[in-house]
């Protein structure tokens, strides 16, 4: 059957809930709409045949219309757990106009049936089962479920991403992937499920192809490797990173690197010097939580019998900042959870902590486990409604601690941890022990985070909050006496502090709105007792 090629419109949801990650406040301060581009989306639509006609909106920094949907003949959307409530609207817009939508991606692969209502499911990795769609259309097919095997993705024959439909002075980074995995077991997390516990790796040349081809297109600046965990193959990371170096170097230094990694990276000398001389600038660490007995409950090994504390600090002296990860509500936390949580951040230094309660995602150790307990609440893998997200509607399954405990312990660290007065002197300890002598310091020119003047970007977050105006100023000036590094790192956590400070604050009233909740269900001691003695007469 001979079908004509089609007019593919990827639709990239909106993430329906505000969160610690999305920084809008710190993205509108930096000139900027999102801090991220739609990766995922942009490599599928390098998997369809060139034939093929693809568009891509943002939803999160773009709107369509139904000249738009007009335009189309399959629509293309899918993403994560925070993007699920504006997925299942898209499918709706596009059933009503009567388009085809295929809807894939991590929330799709770990709660398939929420997504029935979507023509096409392409769940997993999409190299081993993208084929198989594209066959089915070109044979008139316009429905059907195409699941991958598992972990069988061939990433060496990934092909480089369709950056030409981004626009790129919307986001704050694009983002590349080296590898895919995890070698380690957290209970909580979702990773190794749909990506397995070997990481695989992409070639170099393969992996140069696609930093030439952003170099080409004129990209300049802030480079994400969105790798699971960057150093899950550390022999074949430790071939790549001197010719990444080497490319740098030869290119005039185009790109300021970040990514993610295991805490374990502090115990590597070797990699941490690699990944300084090729410009990586800042690493996202899971830490989850300070205490060992937890960690090793959450199955979190990999952070115990070591000073955590201490091995961020030895990422600082390697020339790279770390933001961390944080969670409340595991079952093996202790009463003094909070004062624990507080002091590590303060003696690690880490200015942005990501602290979260704790969710249970669908399709985890964690999720099966708390099923088979009995304790999993109904709903579970429903993304939590719009206006709330992890940190306000967390905790899905019914705690080991009163629910009340692990509020008021959660609410104490952020009260903390965002204060003014604390994250500006997380900030000035910070660029005491950040050793930037490795890194190249300066962007080359076209970078628009580089533009901003550090004075100018510093008077917009304290003119939007005067209640920060004297530490974080107090901050940029000892910052800008020690060297021009140390301020212009500085700047980007002021800068982050524009969302983090009034979304702290937010999540602290949505807090206090469920401990109030809370309070209004425990009955007052006689209606208690009356309760007791009515059970003993029946």
């Amino acid at each position: 059957m001979n079908v004509p090629s089609p007019n593919v419109l990827m639709l990239y949801p909106l993430f329906s809930a505000e969160s610690f990650w999305t920084f809008g406040e710190s993205c509108k301060v930096l000139g900027v709409k999102r801090p991220a581009a739609p990766l995922g989306l942009i490599t599928v639509a390098a998997m369809l045949p060139e034939s093929w006609t693809v568009r891509l909106i943002d939803c999160n920094t773009a709107s369509f219309n139904d000249e738009d949907l007009a335009w189309a003949d399959v629509v293309f959307t899918g993403g994560m757990m925070p993007q699920q409530a504006d997925t299942l609207r898209l499918i709706e817009l596009c059933r009503a106009a009567g388009k085809p939508v295929v809807v894939g991606g991590p929330d799709p692969t770990s709660s398939p049936h929420i997504y029935e209502r979507a023509d096409f499911r392409v769940l997993g990795e999409a190299e081993s089962v993208i084929d198989e769609f594209i066959a089915a259309w070109e044979g008139g097919a316009r429905s059907g479920v195409f699941t991958a095997p598992k972990f069988q993705a061939d990433v060496t024959k990934t092909p480089v991403p369709r950056f030409d439909l981004l626009k790129f002075e919307d986001y704050l980074y694009l983002g590349v992937q080296y590898s895919r995995g995890c070698p380690f077991t957290c209970e909580f997390c979702d990773i190794i499920e749909l990506y397995g516990r070997v990481p695989r790796t992409k070639t170099i040349e393969q992996m140069f192809v696609e930093l030439e081809r952003l170099y080409q297109m004129g990209y300049r600046g802030h480079l994400d490797f969105v790798d699971d965990n960057f150093i899950g193959n550390k022999k074949s990371l430790r071939q790549f990173l001197p010719k990444l170096a080497e490319w740098q170097r030869t290119h005039g230094y185009p790109f300021e690197l970040s990514t993610e990694a295991s805490v374990n990276l502090a115990d590597d000398p070797e990699l941490l010097d690699l990944m300084g001389a090729a410009n990586f600038f800042a690493i996202f660490v899971g830490i989850e939580s300070p205490d060992p007995a937890t960690l090793v409950a959450m199955r979190k090994k990999q952070n115990t019998r070591r000073n955590i504390a201490e091995s961020i600090h030895k990422i600082y002296a390697a020339g790279m900042l770390v933001t961390a990860g944080f969670i409340v509500g595991f079952d093996n936390e202790k009463v003094s959870m909070a004062d624990a949580m507080i002091d590590f951040i303060e003696e690690a230094a880490i200015p942005v902590s990501m602290v979260g309660l704790l969710y249970a995602l669908p399709n985890t150790q964690l999720t099966r486990r708390l099923e088979r307990e009995g304790r999993l609440h109904a709903g579970h893998d429903v993304a939590p409604t719009i206006g709330a997200d992890q940190c306000t509607a967390g905790i899905n399954f019914d705690p080991v601690r009163p629910l009340r405990d692990i509020l008021t312990d959660y609410k104490r660290v952020l009260e903390h941890v965002y204060s003014p007065a604390a994250y500006a002197g997380r900030v000035d300890r910070l660029m005491t022990l950040l050793d930037r002598s490795r890194q190249r310091h300066e962007l080359a020119e076209g970078d628009i985070r580089a533009k901003l003047g550090a004075m100018e970007t510093v008077h917009r977050v304290v003119s939007a909050l005067p209640e920060a105006r004297g530490p974080l100023w107090q901050t940029f000036m000892n910052c800008a006496k020690r060297d021009t590094s140390s301020a212009r790192i500085a700047v980007q956590m002021i800068a982050a502090y524009a969302h983090l400070g009034p979304f702290s604050r937010k999540v602290i009233a949505a807090i206090d709105e469920r401990l109030a909740a809370l309070d209004e269900q425990i009955p007052s001691p006689a209606v208690a007792a009356g309760a007791i003695e009515a059970r003993h007469l029946a």
